[in-house]
């Protein structure tokens, strides 16, 4: 049996792409079945609890709890300015005051007797839900969100970093094989989807964060230039919550490797289109990967399929290992057992032994660690 268990990245130069769009809480959909939507259009909103403040007036003023209440200046549900005086005592006439005053800005939620303290809310924090893509809501989500439905072409890509991000695809490699250098990047690409062919330099992420542009696809980055664009190390397990000027989106692996021919021909063929970004990763359970989204009313060009469908596995095949300790790696198969091998995680799969193309070491990995690359 010589079947892929994991399928290649999807390629596709038009397909049906369906978004759901969740708040974390619930709250209110703002939009109708079948209204038609952009990228910044607000979906849904809700609002997230302020943390709580305990502040112990008791304590500050120097009396016992029981005393606290007649010296407040304030009841539950007020609301409440930073600084502004939560109790006051007075003695000697009013020649001694005493008083307490609010560390932060918020609502009065609750005064305790037993201890002499106040809660103090902070306001409440906004958070609304974008549609992201340009399409058609197509589900009605109560309370939690929306599906949104749209048409175009849609590619995956290995890894990334940064969140969702739109702007418009900038083709500024002349091949697939050629690295986006710093000096290819314009001052006018502020807002743009720059597209490099094998390698994204460590200047040219920098010269893209200054000139504004919102992400960078590429077939491959060094992790050196990663970390140090980053200012930290990442894991591979999930991304798509980095603190990034842009988004970082690899279409093959680390090190310099040419962006798949279908890929960067597609990519050209889309040049100055709109499109949605999102370099969220995942590599374990509920695999997610980096996207491109660019919607279309027709296909831009035809690359004759999905680039989604299983292919048969054999020896001599090229495959992208896609699970630690040697994610991203490009290989070429040499050995294919018929039996299943016990593994350093202690389970028993079926395994295949490659040979890697960047440094000629032989490793065996599980056949369900890889995904055939597409010729």
């Amino acid at each position: 049996m010589a079947t892929a268990y994991t399928p290649g990245l999807r390629v596709s130069p038009f397909t049906t792409i369906r978004k759901a769009r969740r708040l974390p809480l619930k709250g209110e959909v703002l939009v109708e079945l079948n209204q038609q939507v952009q990228p910044d259009t607000v979906v849904a909103r809700t609002e997230l609890p302020g943390a709580m403040q305990t502040v112990k007036v008791a304590a500050h003023m120097g009396v016992e709890p029981r005393d606290v209440e007649p010296l407040l200046r304030v009841r539950v549900g007020d609301r409440v300015e930073k600084d502004q005086v939560l109790a006051e005592s007075r003695s000697l006439f009013g020649l001694i005051r005493s008083t307490c005053r609010s560390p932060m800005g918020g609502t009065v939620e609750h005064f305790s007797p037993v201890t002499g303290s106040v809660g103090i809310r902070a306001p409440s924090i906004p958070v609304e839900v974008r549609a992201y893509v340009a399409g058609t809501v197509v589900e009605l989500l109560p309370s939690e969100g929306v599906v949104v439905e749209a048409q175009g072409a849609f590619i995956q890509g290995i890894f990334g970093v940064g969140g969702e991000r739109n702007g418009t695809i900038r083709v500024v490699a002349e091949s697939s094989s050629e690295p986006l250098r710093a000096a290819a990047i314009g001052g006018d690409a502020a807002g743009c989807v720059l597209v490099g062919g094998s390698l994204v330099e460590a200047d040219a992420l920098q010269r893209a964060a200054q000139v504004g542009a919102v992400a960078v696809v590429a077939g491959g980055i060094l992790d050196r230039d990663l970390i140090g664009f980053l200012g930290h190390d990442i894991g591979v397990a999930i991304t798509g919550h980095e603190d990034t000027p842009l988004t970082i989106i690899i279409t093959e692996g680390f090190g310099t490797i040419p962006m798949a021919r279908r890929t960067f021909d597609l990519m050209r063929a889309l040049n100055g289109r709109a499109a949605s970004v999102n370099g969220a990763t995942q590599i374990r359970a509920g695999v997610i990967r980096p996207e491109v989204i660019v919607p279309l009313e027709s296909p831009a060009v035809q690359t004759g399929g999905d680039g989604d469908a299983h292919q048969e596995l054999n020896v001599g095949s090229s495959v992208r290992i896609i699970r630690e300790p040697y994610f991203g790696r490009l290989a070429t198969v040499t050995v294919l057992p018929p039996e299943p091998a016990l593994i350093p995680s202690g389970a028993t799969v079926r395994v295949l032994r490659a040979r890697l193309m960047d440094t000629g070491e032989e490793v065996t990995v599980p056949r369900a660690n890889v995904e055939i690359l597409s010729s």
